[in-house]
């Protein structure tokens, strides 16, 4: 009887920390949704202009700012997601299915630090490879992947 009474209290309480560590996940899923997004643009802040073409494609879902970058080594670019229709998880599922709603941001983002800096949109060259190759193929599914999913 003992054991039993144990062992209960031990599933339950392994239950309510599972249940407590969920809902602080869910909770953090929704406040990364709000979370800005910044690159760090090789201009002085005095030399930044009106807002990149690609930022203001979606002026009408985030909110843009600029700020020195420490050090006085060019201009802190950030955009973040904003209004109550956001939808969606930020989970590794959603970003690797591309249905992350930040994904468009984070393009955005990359864009217009490359219009800014080199005035033009860098691509990477296509095809990645001349022959296709199970190496190719993979080659070619990262480089379509990585224009919505970078590091940022």
């Amino acid at each position: 009887m003992k054991r039993a009474f144990v062992a209960a209290a031990v599933v339950a309480g392994v239950g309510a920390g599972l249940v407590r560590r969920l809902r602080s996940r869910a909770a953090s899923r929704q406040d990364d949704l709000s979370r800005w997004l910044v690159v760090t643009v090789n201009v002085p802040p005095e030399r930044f202009g009106e807002t990149p073409e690609p930022l203001a494609r979606l002026k009408d879902h985030i909110e843009i700012r600029t700020a020195p970058a420490p050090g006085g080594k060019g201009t802190e670019l950030a955009a973040r997601l904003c209004g109550n229709g956001r939808t969606g998880g930020t989970g590794p599922i959603a970003r690797l299915s591309g249905n992350d709603p930040r994904q468009p941001v984070r393009e955005a983002l990359r864009e217009a630090k490359s219009l800014i800096e080199t005035g033009e949109i860098m691509k990477p060259d296509a095809p990645p490879t001349t022959r296709s190759t199970p190496g190719g193929k993979l080659v070619g599914l990262v480089t379509r992947r990585a224009s919505g999913e970078g590091r940022l």
